[in-house]
């Protein structure tokens, strides 16, 4: 019998590699001859790099960056040495966990740093880079990296512009002059799970603002600040990608990699599958099993239980998924190719309980579930 366990990670718990050995072990009591292949995933959202690397060997590299308010960071990433390929978390140089709750600010907070990271990757010869945009702390349309990557944003004094996405309401001029020719030779890829455009009432600042600290008045002057952004870049590059889906994600830093690197929007969850070569893993297969900290509706929108199923399905494959928590709709996935679905707690337990307990609660599960197909198999 052969079993993909392809999970993502369980934020405040276990990563996708933690998550996947305990299923694992959970179905070895009841199967110890089975091929268990660990396949752990994610959708380009925090665990992105680990994932990839696991699966394909890669070399994880460190980098100090400027922050998302300009102190200092060390952030990681994944190097493809092989295929050139340079996997970046905008998060670990501009996340939201970077910057305690009090301290979030919308309106200075900056994607420089994920920009340093890109200079990175291109020290090394990168020909491909991956840029996972999931969680940031930022709102500033992506100018920061921008910046770091040497386009100039110009007041209408000639200074450049503070960090921050307000301060884009004061830009006047952008020149492409210093911007670094190595970009022109590297292929882009966009990895994320949200399809926002810019600005709007779908947009950036109003659905995400909030979130890092952004006020009801200042979420609309944030959405005029990328707008203006939008107008200035639209006049230069001779192309407009502000209502493009995907152009709001990362408070915008999808617009400045569509409009500036000619990135490619493609769900997290599917870059990610074809690094990891899920595809090939499951063919042949007799089980998918796979899970998210919290699975409910917002899993349709591209979420790692449904592109795995989206694949398990192509083969005709059943589909197991282990979660967190089962919120509203989950059951709508039974439409997609999840055949059935279990939540991690075995009674009454806090959110804290559950979090530290999960590698047991895990096997646990994963043991009940071969368990009952071992005795559908042999009805």
């Amino acid at each position: 019998m052969k079993i993909i366990i392809a999970p993502d990670s369980f934020k405040d718990s276990l990563s996708a590699a933690g998550v996947a050995h305990a299923i694992a072990e959970g179905l070895a009591q009841v199967w110890p001859t089975a091929e268990l292949v660990q396949c752990p995933m994610a959708d380009g959202g925090e665990g992105t790099v680990d994932a990839v690397l696991a699966a394909c060997n890669g070399e994880l590299r460190s980098q100090p960056v400027r922050g998302p308010l300009g102190v200092t960071v060390q952030a990681r990433w994944g190097w493809l040495a092989d295929s050139h390929t340079a996997i970046i978390e905008m998060a670990e140089a501009s996340g939201l966990q970077l910057v305690a709750p009090g301290q979030r600010d919308a309106c200075s907070s900056s994607t420089y740093g994920t920009g340093e990271l890109i200079r990175a990757a291109l020290d090394l010869g990168a020909r491909r880079i991956i840029l996972a945009i999931g969680g940031s702390a930022t709102n500033d349309g992506g100018a920061g990296a921008m910046q770091a990557l040497g386009v100039q944003l110009l007041d209408a004094d000639g200074q450049a512009l503070a960090p921050g996405g307000l301060a884009l309401t004061n830009l006047a001029r952008i020149s492409l002059e210093g911007i670094d020719a190595r970009l022109a030779r590297v292929r882009f890829e966009i990895a994320a799970d949200v399809n926002n455009p810019l600005c709007g009432a779908h947009g950036a600042s109003a659905i995400f603002g909030p979130q890092k600290g952004a006020s009801p008045r200042q979420v609309e002057q944030l959405d005029a600040a990328l707008g203006h952004f939008a107008d200035h870049c639209a006049s230069v590059l001779a192309t407009d990608v502000r209502d493009e889906p995907g152009s709001g994600a990362a408070g915008g830093l999808g617009f400045a990699a569509k409009a500036f690197l000619g990135a490619q929007f493609r769900a997290g969850v599917d870059v990610v599958a074809e690094l990891v070569g899920l595809d090939a893993a499951v063919r042949g297969a007799d089980l998918v099993i796979t899970g998210e900290g919290r699975f409910d509706a917002q899993t349709l929108r591209g979420k790692t239980p449904f592109g795995v199923a989206r694949i398990a399905q192509q083969h005709k494959v059943p589909v197991i998924v282990i979660a967190g928590t089962l919120g509203e709709g989950y059951e709508h996935l039974y439409a997609h190719g999840v055949d059935a679905a279990f939540a991690l707690p075995s009674g009454p337990m806090t959110l804290e309980q559950a979090c530290s307990e999960a590698p047991r609660l895990l096997r646990e599960r994963a043991s009940d579930i071969a368990r009952v197909w071992r005795l559908g198999a042999s009805a």
